[in-house]
This record gives C-alpha cells, structure tokens and sequence, in this order.
C-alpha cells in the first residue's frame, strides 16, 4: 500500500513542480508577448535575468527520476526563446547555453538538441567553447549505437570546432570519430554520412587550412534546415571561400567547389 501511494505521489509532486514553474512563468511570458515592441531594453534585460534565475533552479531541482520530461519542458523554453526574433535582436543569444546546461544533464540522449545547441550557441550567441564543453560532456553518455544516429555529435562538434574554434586538428579527429561511428550501420544515411566525414577529416590532415573542408563544413549548416537567417550566413561564408551555389533544374541546390583548395 505504501509503495504504491509513493508510485503515485512521486510523479505528481514532479507534475506541479514543473506546472509550477510554469505557472510562474505564464504571466511574464503573456505580458512579455504583449509589449515586446515598445518594452525597453533594460525591462528585456531584467526578463533575462529572471529566466536564468528560473534555469538555475530547474538545473538543480529534484526531478525523481523524471529527467526526460524536464528536458522536453526546457527544451520547448529554448524554441520559444530562441525563435523570437525581435527581442533576440535587441538582446542577444546569451541564454542559450543556460538552456542547454539544463537540457543535457537532464537527457544527455537528446539527439536533436546537440544541432540546437551548435545553431545557437556557437553560431548566434558567438560562445563555441560552451559548445564544445557541453558536447563533449554529452558525448561520454553516447556509444555508437545509443541513441542511434548518435555520430551526428560527433559531426556537428566538428563544424564547431573548424569553422567557429578555428581548431583543425580537433575538427579532424571529430569528423574521423563520427565517420568510425557511421560506419556501424549499413543504412544509405549513415554510410553517406561516413564517407563524407571521412573525407572531411582526410581534407583536414593533408591540408589543416582546407578550404574545401570548410565549404564542406559550411554544407553541413546550410543542409540541416535551418532557419533563412542562418541559411544566409551559410551561403555568404561558402562563397567567401570561392565556393557557388546552384540550383539544378530539378530544382536540388548543389555547391560548386573552387578550382584549387
């Protein structure tokens, strides 16, 4: 009898912890929507500070085992967060690594927050050793076949480390790892995506300034849908290193590398 009042207990003191905070954070949200046109930088910024503050304590806060569900709670914070642009223009991406701290020691499995957290915190918010930190932090919770598709860390700390690091070396043995890591499955996705790591990494050690490593690299960004913003950003850096893009008849965008590398 006790056992079974305290399966029923445990999780509903998690539902109203996380309604809780929720409910706190309504308000705020309602009012921040509202008047976000004519709201002045200082009352953003004050916005700002009260989110970290909610960050902190969702990152210590006991969850009883519930960790994924704070996870996709936080997780669906960041999309909001991240997806507005107007107030993001006026303040900033700083939080974005704040979310991710939460979010991955939650659910270090959460496959599709690692392309998140590079988006936003290496390419947005200019904080790639963050990036780095938390990935690679990630990364000792991942083997080759858990999650599955898990070499796509491997590829995403790679573009960071080459593109926004300016570490060569590093990006070499990342994309060399997620390409070993690719090559475990017999999938059309995970051997397209072995070969072009390893010819990625191949790239990087005959030549550790490649430009055609970081077309490549760039490729990755422009080809993972992304957002128009970041899209624009991709195709500026690849024709800044002498690459072009062209849109076939069937409409496929492909990118033509320079004549010499």
């Amino acid at each position: 009898m006790l056992l079974s009042r305290k399966a029923i207990v445990t999780p509903l003191i998690v539902c109203m912890c996380i309604l809780g905070v929720g409910l706190i954070q309504l308000p705020r949200l309602q009012k921040l929507l509202k008047s976000k046109q004519s709201a002045s930088l200082e009352t953003l910024e004050k916005d700002i500070k009260s989110e970290n503050i909610r960050l902190h304590f969702l990152k210590k806060m006991p969850t009883f085992g519930y960790d994924n569900i704070i996870a996709d709670f936080v997780y669906l914070n960041f999309v909001q967060y991240f997806g507005d642009d107007e107030v993001r223009d006026k303040t900033g991406y700083s939080l974005s690594p704040e979310y991710f701290e939460v979010i991955l020691e939650r659910d270090p499995r959460f496959l599709a927050a690692y392309q998140s957290l590079s988006i936003s915190t290496s390419l947005y918010a200019a904080m790639p050793e963050r990036t780095i930190a938390l990935s690679e932090k990630g990364l000792k919770s991942l083997s080759p076949w858990v999650p599955e598709k898990s070499y796509y860390v491997w590829r995403y700390k790679g573009t960071d480390e080459l593109l926004f690091l300016g570490n060569p070396h590093a990006a070499e043995q990342s994309f060399a790892t997620a390409a070993k890591w690719a090559r475990n499955f017999s999938d059309e996705e995970s051997q397209f995506i072995a070969t072009s790591s390893q010819k990625t990494a191949d790239f990087l050690k005959r030549n550790p300034n490649s430009k055609y490593a970081q077309i490549a690299t760039w490729a990755i960004i422009l080809n993972n849908q992304v957002d128009k913003k970041t899209e624009k950003r991709a195709i500026r850096e690849i024709e800044a290193l002498g690459g072009k893009i062209i849109i076939t008849p069937e409409g496929i965008r492909k990118i033509a590398f320079p004549p010499k590398d």
